[in-house]
This record gives structure tokens, C-alpha cells and sequence, in this order.
């Protein structure tokens, strides 16, 4: 089987999998009342891991032209943030929303906190209710159906859905079978130290000869080894083994999918003994274009529709509503 953490996000592994069953409830119980009970997970990562990426500069502002020293560490992390990827100067224009009767959703049947069966038997997640909110904001019918996530482009392609919200990450190759709306979130990559290590800011001359932990033969493995050349990588097989490495003190720092670290930190496997070092890294080649919603080729005016109804539903604040209501930890 290929190693998970470099399969793009329209691929799921078995491990993924059995991973994301574990952090439901915790989340659940954060989350409040709207979100069913189901049994505790740890979120899937999102990745898309071109194998010869060209080196991109990292998230973090330009080095100055003196050496820089690291910042003093932090004891917390930093506060919630709420992702936003809609420019209010681009504000998209109004399609004719009265050709639209009913929008047929397709997403996955067990991807937690994403999607997941609820305790009445009904599609939940944070993606079921993004959807449910596009169609209020749209003013139509909505139904949503659960399939496994392999047989979705099939669905769609045979018109027995009309979108795809599952989490599905824009590629090249998904391009060329279907159209994306913009993104709606997408999974970056992050440092994590021990919390009495915490740095409020990352870059390359800051690492050098730090012990970095990170899984190997990811996308992320591949940035660190592009971008920070003067830090001393080990490489883990999984999870599990590098997280621990960084709870012994093996390495200084770990590095890796932000969604599902954002959920270890905040859970119990983490015992509260790390925290986020600096902010999220986005670089497209290495983490991929982000999460779109998946239309058939050339259905413009759906595409356009959905398009607008996220923007709306992110100036009115209702995506950051939904947001923190799912994430109690930002991986921003």
C-alpha cells in the first residue's frame, strides 16, 4: 500500500481511515449540540505531495539581510484563527439563481469530523453543514447522499449528484474530469514544539541545527528538505512515532499536516504537552491548491452559484460560525 501522507486528499488509505474514527467525541462534545455523538477521532490529513517540487519560499516573511535570531519562545500558542480564503475586493457576481430548483449534494460516508453518520442516521459534518448552508444562502431544495468516497466522480459523472462536498482536494488530474469551485479551506502544514519551547515565528535560519521530526517520504519531508537545509531532519514511519519522539524530547520540533495536529494538540493522546510554533506554510506545489466543491465539467452556473453563496455566507460570518464550532483549535 502507498504511504498515505503523500497520496493527494482524493485518495484515502485504510490507516487514514481508522485514524479519523477516533476524535469524534471529544470534538463533538466541543462542538455543542448541533453535531451528533459518534466515537472519538483523529482527523485525516489533507495532502497533495508532488514528489519534485520546485523550491517555494515559505509561508514566513522575508529574511532580513542580517543573520536574524529566533524569537524569545512563547508559553501558548497562538490565539484561534479563522481561515478566509474569499477576497472582498473580488466580490463574485449574482448569477441567476431562479434557474437553480434543487442542488443534489454527494459526499462521503465516514470522514470525521468532515462527514459522519449522525445519531438519528442523517448525514453530519462540517462539510454537510456547509452544504446545508449554501442552500439556504441560495434559496433551493438541498438533499445530500452518502457514498464511499471512491465511487463519487462516478456519481457524478452519471448525473445522479450534482456536487461533490467531501473534502476533495483540486488536483490536475481531478481537473480534467470535473470543475472546482474556489476553495474552501485548505490543509497547511505546521510546526509543533513542546509548549515550554513555543517560537510565535518560523523560518529557516531560525532551525538551524534543531532537531525536526517529520514523516517520511511526504510532502512535507520534501519542504523541509527544499526549504530548511540547516535543520536536522529524522524522518518517523508514522504518527504515532513522531509524535512521541516529540513528547520524549527526541526532537525539538515536528512537522506536518496542521488539521490532524490541531486535534492532537487539543486532545488527550497529546497529554497538553505541545503547542503550534509559527503560523500555517500554504506553498501550492507541496501542499496542494486547497478543497474545492466538484461540478460536472461545464456546469458554469452551478459552479458560479456555489461560488457566490460561499463568499456570502463568509462576509455574513456564518463559515467562521461553522468554523470554530468544528475547531477548537485553528490549524491557521
Amino acid at each position: 500500500m502507498p504511504n498515505p501522507s503523500v497520496q493527494p486528499f482524493a485518495v484515502r488509505s485504510r490507516q487514514r481511515r481508522l485514524a479519523a474514527g477516533m476524535i469524534a467525541a471529544a470534538l463533538l462534545a466541543l462542538a455543542g449540540p448541533a453535531i451528533g455523538q459518534t466515537p472519538a477521532a483523529q482527523p485525516p490529513a489533507a495532502k497533495t505531495a508532488p514528489a519534485q517540487a520546485a523550491p517555494a519560499t515559505p509561508s514566513a516573511p522575508a529574511a532580513p539581510s542580517a543573520p536574524a535570531l529566533p524569537p524569545k519562545a512563547a508559553a501558548e500558542a497562538a490565539p484561534q484563527a479563522v481561515p478566509g480564503f474569499w477576497d472582498p475586493r473580488r466580490r463574485p457576481d449574482r448569477p441567476d439563481l431562479s434557474r437553480l430548483t434543487v442542488i443534489r449534494f454527494l459526499t462521503e460516508t465516514d470522514y470525521p469530523p468532515f462527514n459522519f453518520t449522525g445519531p438519528d442516521g442523517n448525514p453530519a459534518g462540517f462539510n454537510v453543514d456547509l452544504a446545508r448552508s449554501l442552500c439556504d444562502e441560495i434559496k433551493v431544495t438541498c438533499t445530500i447522499q452518502m457514498r464511499r468516497f471512491e465511487t463519487l466522480i462516478d456519481a457524478l459523472a452519471t448525473n445522479r449528484g450534482d456536487a461533490i462536498i467531501a473534502s476533495m482536494a483540486v488536483t490536475p488530474q481531478l481537473r480534467a474530469k470535473v470543475d472546482f469551485t474556489d476553495p474552501y479551506y485548505r490543509a497547511p502544514a505546521r510546526f509543533v514544539s513542546r509548549r515550554d519551547n513555543v517560537m510565535p515565528e518560523i523560518r529557516p535560519e531560525y532551525l538551524e541545527g534543531k532537531k525536526v521530526g517529520v514523516i517520511g517520504g511526504t510532502s512535507h519531508e520534501a519542504y523541509l528538505k527544499a526549504m530548511f537545509t540547516d535543520a536536522e531532519i529524522h524522518s518517523y514511519s508514522d504518527n504515532d512515532a513522531l509524535r512521541a519522539a516529540l513528547r520524549r524530547g527526541e526532537v525539538d520540533f515536528i512537522f506536518g499536516d496542521a488539521i490532524s495536529l490541531a486535534f492532537w494538540i487539543n486532545g488527550t493522546d497529546s497529554a497538553e504537552c505541545c503547542a503550534f510554533s509559527g503560523g500555517p506554510f500554504v506553498e501550492s506545489r507541496y501542499f496542494g491548491e486547497g478543497v474545492g466543491i466538484a461540478v460536472r465539467k461545464g456546469n458554469d452556473l452551478l459552479r458560479q452559484s456555489l461560488n457566490w453563496a460561499l463568499f456570502r455566507i463568509w462576509e455574513k460570518g456564518r463559515f467562521t460560525d461553522l468554523w470554530l464550532r468544528y475547531f477548537s483549535v485553528s490549524p491557521f
